[in-house]
Parts: structure tokens; sequence; C-alpha cells
């Protein structure tokens, strides 16, 4: 069994270096999924990312506020198979209250600091993904669940 702190290394690299991750939605047992810039917090229990409030997600998390965010690092290469590496992350959305002073707004502008015009935007909103549990799977059928405390 991995140790918990080589896991953790291992998932603070992956969502250090991506960006973009895929946020999966519903609304009345339709889902849908969507691309979404994300940011997240050293404990991972927090994944911020932003969407205008015209959007189909941003309606679907108003309708139901359970989602899960997948994030991976797939290179579309045979190799995958073996090295890919892809969290779900799963939990409950919740829009943040902007002000320059949240912490985790301020997380999001820094990994993403050509969406800061974005968020600004009135009809933007920013949103926290709290997480409860992440899925892991590596090394092709290698497969973690990690519980997070509240």
């Amino acid at each position: 069994m991995e140790k918990l702190t080589d896991l953790r290394r291992k998932l603070k690299e992956l969502f250090d270096k991506q960006s973009i991750g895929v946020l999966s939605t519903q609304k009345r047992n339709r889902p849908y999924a969507s691309l979404v810039a994300f940011a997240v917090t050293d404990d991972f229990k927090s994944f911020v990312f932003a969407t205008p409030r015209t959007t189909r997600k941003y309606s679907n998390i108003m309708a139901s506020s359970r989602a899960a965010l997948l994030i991976d690092n797939r290179s579309n290469k045979l190799s995958d198979f073996r090295r890919a590496m892809a969290v779900t992350v799963v939990g409950t959305v919740r829009e943040l209250r902007k002000s320059r002073k949240s912490r985790l707004i301020q997380l999001y502008t820094g990994k993403h600091s050509h969406l800061e015009d974005f968020i600004k935007s009135p009809t933007c909103a920013v949103l926290c993904l709290e997480a409860e549990t992440l899925h892991i799977v590596d090394r092709f059928q290698h497969v973690v669940e990690l519980h997070l405390n509240k």
C-alpha cells in the first residue's frame, strides 16, 4: 500500500501541473460535463473554479449542489494506460462571496492570473467544490479512495 505522504505528494504535483479539469453536474437526472480552470487548497479540501451565471453548469449547480471534478494527466498516448493518473473529486459546490481578501479567490487568481478580469465581472460566479472523497486511479488499475475529514 502506498504511503499517504507519497500519495499526497503525487496529488499535489498533479494539481499544480494541471490547470483544467472536467466538472460533472446534473439537473433532473440529466448529466452534463464541462471544462473548468481550477485551483486547489493544500489540504485538497477546496477546489475553486468560475463560470458565468448564464451557463448550464451554473444552472445545474443551483439545482443540485452535488458535483464531481475529474483531473488527470493523460497525454493521449499508449503509455497512458500505465502512467496516467486521474483523480475524481466528489463533493458539494457552494458559491463564494467575491472579495479581494478571499484566500480562495486569491488562490484561484494566483494560478490563473489571465482570468482575473473574468472573475471580476458581475455576471461571473466563483464557486468552490468542497471535497469529501478523492478517487485516485493510476498505473491502469491501482485505485485508492481518500476520504477527507471536514
